[in-house]
């Protein structure tokens, strides 16, 4: 048995994480690499604080979930050792495939791979470049850990453990949906019942369960926004409907190119997907006098209306619906964080009834404690303070890449939007941004081509969208400045 010095226990570099889970991962490894042998006995908890430069407690904390997972056990008035049976990190071996033998053709009975993700989806390394424009990912160095650590903690205590850890069936977590009527629709004048509203796995699953209750497996007709979101277009697809791509000018959606017989429209109201364009309230009345008129239903994708700060927010489409037409679809994956996969839908209850049904067939109902960390989050003002800050990022990172744009000669396509967290820009004549994009990886700059958001294949190649969200405001000139230097080189 070996006495183990503190002098050789280090926090991990992990700065991200707690002291705490920093000093648990640091001696975990050690016993893996079998530095730390079974029966060493490890640094008494003050001596070790004391060399580490942190709390006794945090030490005492490490240990004890050292002891609960048996990596260390505990002797009376001896201290702590490394356990005689402690984990020992697992070698992990390919099992061999057996020789000889006919694989099943899996080809013949699943046909081709149905389109999911579109041509715009951000690359798994984004965060190795330099100067991402890209779209959907968090700005994570501004989010509040400690705020959100603190809801978790609360989520996770001992008086509401028993319900999070229960199976919900097909309920949602009351105090949340208690919170999106009071604190998150409210703010767009929509108001509703808590029968009115089904949380959901983020928006996108919040469109799919949408179009399985309008059109099941019998068909139907819709309109959507051209250019439009991918994803959903492929989702329309794949439940065999009949698109119809409606055009989108500086005021939103052309309502009078709709064509008739839809059974329903999915719109981008707020910021517009791709272009950031911000519908007229011309429109948005338009839109819903022709949904009377025509009897068919609008979805409105409301996913950052929280992103508002050039002009106050227009109301959303459902405050201006006396009649229940409106299916409203809410995310937190722009204002918390993607990975949350936390969204909801707010309808007539009788939608919402059909489509809690259909969850339950697939997912039964989100996790119980994202669920409840949300409601804290948002309860506590920790939502509301997060987005405002936001917001003011927002708006000075917007400002920064529209004049580094015009430095450059380059000028956003639609000018007409409150705010949103991207720019829609049109190149030159005879520019080819597909291209360009491939260009710019090899200069550290990511840009979304626009050809992919077309519904027709021959579509315009010379725009791209430039998120902002996720780039550091210092890093927006140089960034656009490479940008307009590979279009130089490209036209020329």
């Amino acid at each position: 048995m070996a006495i183990i010095s503190e002098h050789h226990i280090f926090l991990s570099e992990e700065a991200s994480v707690g002291l705490q889970t920093r000093l648990k991962d640091s001696i975990t490894r050690a016993i893996w690499d079998r530095r730390f042998a079974p029966g060493d006995r490890l640094p008494a908890t003050r001596a070790l604080a004391r060399h580490l430069g942190i709390s006794r407690i945090t030490v005492s904390l490490a240990y004890d979930s050292l002891l609960a997972t048996g990596y260390i056990a505990s002797v009376a008035r001896s201290g702590y050792f490394v356990a005689p049976d402690a984990p020992t990190r697992l070698e992990i071996t390919t099992p061999k495939r057996a020789t000889g033998i006919e694989q099943l053709d899996w080809s013949l009975r699943l046909g081709p791979v149905p389109p999911a993700l579109g041509a715009q989806a951000t690359p798994a390394d984004w965060r190795q470049f330099r100067f991402p424009f890209i779209f959907g990912e968090p700005d994570i160095a501004r989010f509040p850990v400690d705020d959100w650590r603190d809801c978790v903690r609360r989520a996770l205590g001992r008086r509401h453990f028993e319900q999070i850890a229960d199976d919900a069936s097909d309920r949602d977590d009351p105090f949340l949906v208690e919170q999106i009527v009071r604190r998150s629709i409210s703010g767009r004048g929509v108001a509703a019942s808590v029968e009115e509203v089904l949380v959901t796995s983020g928006a996108q699953n919040a469109l799919w369960l949408t179009v399985q209750v309008l059109f099941g497996r019998h068909g139907g007709t819709v309109a959507m926004e051209d250019p439009g979101y991918p994803e959903l277009r492929n989702l329309l697809r794949q439940q065999g409907l009949t698109i119809h791509s409606v055009a989108v000018d500086r005021e939103g959606m052309k309502v009078d190119q709709i064509p008739a017989g839809v059974g329903a429209v999915f719109v981008t109201p707020s910021h517009q997907a791709p272009t950031g364009v911000t519908m007229s309230m011309a429109r948005r009345r338009a839109l819903l006098e022709r949904a009377e008129a025509d009897d068919f239903v609008v979805i409105e994708d409301d996913y950052d209306y929280e992103m508002s700060y050039i002009s106050p927010s227009l109301p959303a489409l459902k405050s201006l619906d006396p009649r229940g037409r409106v299916i409203y679809v809410g995310s937190f994956s722009k204002s918390i964080f993607p990975g949350l996969r936390l969204g909801y839908l707010t309808a007539d209850a009788r939608v919402v009834e059909h489509a809690r049904a259909l969850r339950t067939l697939s997912e039964r109902h989100p996790p119980g404690l994202s669920q409840r960390t949300v409601a804290y989050f948002l309860s506590e003002g920790h939502y509301n303070s997060h987005s405002r800050r936001m917001r003011m990022r927002m708006a000075r990172r917007n400002e920064v890449l529209r004049g580094a744009l015009a430095d450059h000669g380059l000028i956003p396509a639609l000018k007409r939007a409150t705010g949103g967290t991207t720019l829609w820009l049109q190149g030159p004549e005879g520019l080819d941004a597909d291209a360009l994009a491939v260009a710019l990886r090899e200069k550290s700059v990511l840009i979304e081509a626009g050809s992919a958001f077309y519904a027709n294949e021959v579509a315009p190649r010379n725009y791209m969208r430039l998120g902002f969200a996720t780039i550091e405001t210092t890093q927006i000139a140089e960034g656009v400045a490479l940008i307009a230097e590979a279009i130089r080189e490209q036209m020329s």
